[in-house]
């Protein structure tokens, strides 16, 4: 039975792409969507921004058709200006609406927004209302357990919010106090599936990194899809991986480094088109540790990589990588 969020058909079992800052990018976005991201958020966005105009909150709002479907995601803590920035969100183009109370950073929280509208479920359930109001779109959240292990009120806030109109919820698996330490427990995600109040789909999201831990958990926690976030950075083949192991029960090979190199550099080349030279090499710089991890003695040519300013440079560096790791053999660790 396909998942469905509004008249947006997400299939029998999506896997969702996570907002995360500084990685969620279009570049990145389109080498996911490549290897079979269902769906896809943006990074999130300041509704303090969008209302002020900010240029690095507007160019965040750049969506292109190929990666559809997609939801903008935004933050902030005044209800007010959260349903401006949901108009001016919806505007942009995209498929739905999602509301970020997950955040644990401490500059977002100690603004009242993300993770911080846990401790105010009712001011929580105002703003979602608002923008629900304020959107001709679909509205999702995603959020996390609770504020600590002593207030993890999730189950409250899914009945709450679905009552005011959300049409999805994605629930990551920790309390803000968590930050991204220890384990993720899916144990309440799976309670709140079964309470037979809830309608809409539930997603799971956190610790997701293996094939086997998405079909395990699919079938023990009940989720109606799941949300990869961390596991996705440099690795975007990890959609198709899940994908193929839910299909056949079977690993499929890892990439080779000839695919790590092609989407490397597209990644690279979608980078510079999107941000322009300067910025383009300068935020690429934090992927490719990622797209060549487990590769033996890849440090020297790492520094280089991050050091260098001249687009042919790092296109000759990354030819001398495929050919000194031509050879290259995960299964036995031979180069």
């Amino acid at each position: 039975m396909s998942v469905k969020i509004g008249n947006i058909d997400l299939g029998d079992f999506p896997l969702l792409l996570a907002p995360m800052e500084d990685v969620s990018d279009p570049p990145f976005r389109f080498v996911c969507k490549q290897n079979g991201a269902d769906m896809m958020y943006t990074e999130f966005i300041s509704s303090e921004g969008l209302i002020r105009d900010a240029a690095k909150s507007i160019q965040k709002l750049d969506i292109f058709e190929y990666e559809r479907p997609i939801g903008i995601q935004i933050f902030g803590g005044d209800i007010e200006h959260m349903r401006e920035a949901s108009e001016i969100a919806s505007a942009a183009g995209p498929d739905l609406v999602d509301i970020n109370y997950g955040c644990p950073v401490k500059n977002v929280v100690c603004k009242g927004a993300g993770s911080s509208l846990l401790q105010d479920i009712d001011k929580m359930v105002k703003m979602t209302e608002a923008v629900v109001k304020a959107s001709h779109l679909p509205v999702t959240v995603k959020t996390r357990l609770g504020w600590d292990d002593n207030t993890k009120n999730v189950y409250e806030v899914a009945e709450r919010l679905q009552d005011v109109g959300i049409q999805a919820l994605t629930i990551h698996g920790r309390t803000r106090a968590q930050l991204y330490k220890g384990e993720a427990d899916w144990s309440l995600i799976r309670e709140i599936k079964r309470n037979p109040r809830i309608k809409i789909p539930i997603f799971g999201n956190g610790d997701i990194d293996s094939p086997e831990k998405a079909a395990n958990w699919r079938m023990e926690y009940e989720v109606d899809g799941i949300m990869i976030g961390r596991a996705a950075i440099g690795y975007p083949w990890i959609f198709r991986e899940v994908k193929h192991f839910f299909k056949t029960g079977e690993h499929l090979a890892g990439p080779t480094i000839d695919e790590r190199i092609s989407v490397c550099r597209t990644h690279l080349e979608k980078s510079l088109e999107w941000k322009g030279p300067k910025t383009g090499i300068f935020e690429m710089r934090r992927h490719y540790a990622n797209y060549f991890k487990g590769l033996p003695d890849f440090k020297p040519y790492r520094m280089r990589l991050v050091s260098e300013g001249d687009i042919a440079n790092i296109y000759s560096i990354l030819e001398e990588v495929a050919e000194k790791f031509a050879n290259y053999d995960p299964a036995n660790q031979l180069a």
